[in-house]
């Protein structure tokens, strides 16, 4: 398997537990590769009819992980939450396999301190995150959003790359990207709403955008 990049399609979901099965599921609805990992047989079993790859294997053992090719994964999540023991020494795994990005479950504050201190560029808490919600935010550009019902969402964006120094009058978003920018974080400043579209947008700003989550998305991947 090729190596990928950070915000490639191949996501390695490890713990298959209420979390990690809600979460593999959404991301392969998503029409993302998904390997999901879990040591228990039965959870393997149960879940091989729905979700597209599912393996047994102990996650803490880093040897395991790299014959299954998780170096050829962008990112991974450890979903594991009834053993901090095994969720932190499976952190350290995918670390030490030089994973780019890597999204823990945390049970607890002490438990995320442990998860970011050992390596853990995302810690999550799925009491407070629904699958659907993660899964969104793992496989785009988003900062964080609010999804309705009616797929209608809003959100923060980094400022693309491609989209710097442009205004809003010239980029026209309700018209290109059938999105609307409603506020702007400028570095350094606090969020303000947006009132002149001839506000050239900064590097490393912020907006925040409204709009369908698929033109949401569109709009935050510009390169």
């Amino acid at each position: 398997m090729s190596a990928r990049r950070a915000d490639s399609g191949g996501i390695v979901v490890i713990g298959l537990g209420r979390f990690g099965c809600h979460l593999a599921g959404s991301l392969t609805g998503m029409n993302r590769e998904v390997l999901a990992i879990d040591h228990n047989p039965a959870q393997v079993q149960r879940w091989s009819a729905q979700l597209d790859r599912v393996v047994q294997a102990d996650s803490t053992e880093e040897g395991a992980l790299r014959q299954l090719g998780i170096t050829g994964f962008g990112q991974a999540v450890v979903a594991i939450g009834a053993s901090v023991e095994a969720s932190v020494l499976t952190v350290l795994a995918l670390v030490e396999l030089g994973l780019p990005q890597i999204w823990a479950r945390a049970t607890s504050q002490k438990h995320a301190k442990i998860l970011s201190s050992v390596g853990a560029h995302h810690v999550i808490f799925p009491e407070a995150e629904t699958g659907d919600r993660v899964a969104h935010l793992i496989v785009s550009r988003l900062l964080n959003f609010i999804e309705f019902d009616d797929d209608f969402a809003i959100a923060t964006v980094r400022v693309p790359e491609t989209l710097v120094g442009r205004t809003l009058r010239e980029l026209r978003p309700e018209e290109h990207y059938g999105i609307r920018v409603v506020g702007a974080k400028l570095p350094g400043e606090r969020f303000r709403y947006t009132s002149d579209d001839n506000t050239a947008l900064p590097q490393g700003g912020v907006l925040i955008v409204e709009g369908g989550i698929d033109q949401v998305q569109r709009f935050a991947g510009q390169r």
